[in-house]
C-alpha cells in the first residue's frame, strides 16, 4: 500500500511538473520613486535635505521555473528557475529640486537644487535565478 501511494505521489509530482505556465513575459517598464537625499556638512551637521519623485525604468514580469525530481541529483529533486531581472544598466544624473533647511524650510537658488547620479535597468529579459 505504501508503494502504491508512493507511486502515486511520484505520478502526481511529474504530471504537475509537465503542465506549461503562460509565455514567460519579462520587460522593462516606466516607474516612478522617491528619493530623498540628505547632504552633510565636513563637519557631519546636516546642511540641507533634497527630495523629489524621479521616473526611472524597472522589471517586471513572470518567467518559467520548475522543480521534478530526480535521482542523480543529490537534493532529490532538479530545479531551473529563471527570474525577471536587468541585463543592462545605465548611468543617470537626476536633479532633486525641492530642498529644505534643516528647519524645514525650502530652501532657493544653488542651494534648492541637488544633482544625483542612479542606475536604473536599460534592458530586462528572464536569466537564470542566483541562490
Amino acid at each position: 500500500m505504501a508503494r502504491l501511494r508512493a507511486a502515486g505521489l511520484l505520478l502526481a509530482l511529474l504530471t504537475v511538473s509537465g503542465c506549461r505556465a503562460a509565455r514567460p513575459q519579462c520587460e522593462t517598464i516606466p516607474s516612478t520613486i522617491h528619493i530623498t537625499k540628505d547632504e552633510f556638512s565636513s563637519s557631519g551637521q546636516l546642511e540641507r535635505t533634497c527630495e523629489g519623485d524621479i521616473p526611472v525604468n524597472k522589471c517586471e514580469g513572470t518567467c518559467s521555473s520548475q522543480v521534478q525530481p530526480s535521482v542523480i541529483s543529490p537534493s532529490g529533486f532538479n530545479k531551473e528557475c529563471s527570474c525577471c531581472k536587468e541585463t543592462g544598466l545605465r548611468v543617470r544624473e537626476i536633479t532633486l529640486t525641492r530642498c529644505f533647511n534643516p528647519d524645514g524650510q525650502q530652501v532657493a537658488g544653488d542651494q534648492g537644487r541637488l544633482t544625483v547620479k542612479l542606475r536604473e535597468p536599460s534592458d530586462c529579459r528572464c536569466s537564470r535565478c542566483e541562490n
